[in-house]
């Protein structure tokens, strides 16, 4: 819990936070959420819905921590990433209690990242794209397709 009572996330609980909202989302809609890289142009789309759709980010903060925890998980299952719970440094830094880890050692904010799409709205460039974020990540382990 945090100063204000609500729960915190934790690195251990990722993982089944991701694969919760996959099963969420893809429960009422035919969403090729795989866990591909592929599948961040997917999350892209779902983002900029969210933000066309005009609603309060309070309102579509569960929606954004999901698409966040998918985000992180296809680092750790395509990039060999790990997530961790970040240091109170880190927490401070992110603003987040959890984050990845690269295989060369550099620390990623994939619920933050989600935020940071959010607000910048469009799919045209490196900064507003999660697709294009995986691409051009450095420290990642390469797998074939």
């Amino acid at each position: 819990m945090d100063d204000e009572g609500r729960q915190v996330p934790r690195a251990a609980e990722m993982r089944g936070r991701a694969r919760g909202f996959v099963a969420q989302v893809t429960s009422r809609n035919r969403l090729p959420l795989d866990f591909s890289v592929a599948s961040l142009r997917v999350v892209d789309f779902l983002i900029e819905g969210l933000r066309k759709g005009g609603r309060e980010r309070s309102e579509i903060a569960g929606a954004l921590f999901g698409l966040g925890a998918y985000v992180g998980e296809v680092l750790v299952r395509r990039a060999g990433a790990l997530w961790i719970d970040f240091d109170e440094e880190q927490r401070e830094f992110f603003g987040q209690s959890v984050g990845v880890r690269m295989p060369d050692g550099r620390v990623w904010n994939p619920l933050g990242k989600v935020v940071n799409c959010l607000e910048r709205g469009g799919m045209n460039g490196s900064e507003s794209s999660l697709q294009i974020f995986y691409l051009t990540l450095p420290g990642r382990v390469r797998h074939a397709a």
